[in-house]
């Protein structure tokens, strides 16, 4: 779904995702709109522009996540505000692009988002991990959260194998399928697989989530 104000770039944003093979379930120039479609389109990922003619996109992704909870939001946005990036972060955006993308970043992003992966452009990711780490301080750090009955988990958290928490401590890093592929010699197939598994045990529902919830339990150390 591709929710932005401006017809010619909605409409060149679909006609490249359409050409890429994805399928354009919708497309909305508003934001309220887009949130009344969402529920009956449900599209899988939604690309989603920051500034819109009634409500922010901001709220647009509390709106999308509340109907629907497993969908991914790719920021596509003129923006490269720090704010604007943690705002839509921490709504439960699963990736922040700036307009000024090459064609082929932004099907590489649009890939990526939907694998859950989170994706930023060059320079936002490090801000993201720095805000999720200065929250998880302000929380009283990983020693008052962890209680733990192993070593960053949580006393009733379930149990996560040796390899997903390998995994995770990487994913709390910021690195990627392919440089945590790279670095445990694994195929980015089941280094995949190992991050749905650990949303799953954990009731997560993206790699935004994930990494917050490792930095929170001081598993980036």
């Amino acid at each position: 779904m591709v929710v932005d104000d401006h017809p010619m770039w909605r409409e060149g944003v679909a006609r490249d995702l359409t050409e890429a093979g994805h399928l354009v379930v919708a497309t909305s120039g508003e934001g309220r709109q887009a949130v009344r479609v969402a529920p009956a389109a449900r599209p899988d990922l939604v690309v989603l522009d920051l500034q819109l003619p009634d409500i922010s996109g901001v709220e647009v992704i509390r709106g999308l996540r509340a109907a629907l909870p497993e969908v991914r939001v790719l920021m596509l946005s003129a923006s490269g505000e720090q704010q604007s990036v943690l705002d839509a972060v921490k709504a439960g955006a699963t990736g922040y692009l700036v307009k000024s993308a090459a064609p082929a970043e932004f099907l590489d992003a649009v890939r990526r988002t939907a694998a859950g992966e989170p994706v930023f452009t060059p320079g936002l990711a490090g801000l993201v991990l720095g805000e999720f780490r200065r929250l998880a301080a302000g929380a009283g750090g990983p020693a008052a959260s962890r209680g733990t009955a192993a070593v960053g988990r949580p006393a009733d958290a379930p149990r996560l194998t040796d390899r997903e928490t390998e995994v995770l401590r990487l994913v709390a890093k910021g690195m990627s399928y392919k440089q945590i592929a790279e670095r445990l010699g694994l195929s980015h197939r089941t280094v995949q697989n190992h991050v749905q598994n650990t949303l799953g045990k954990l009731q997560l529902h993206n790699r935004v989530e994930l990494t917050r919830y490792a930095i929170e339990r001081g598993l980036d150390d």
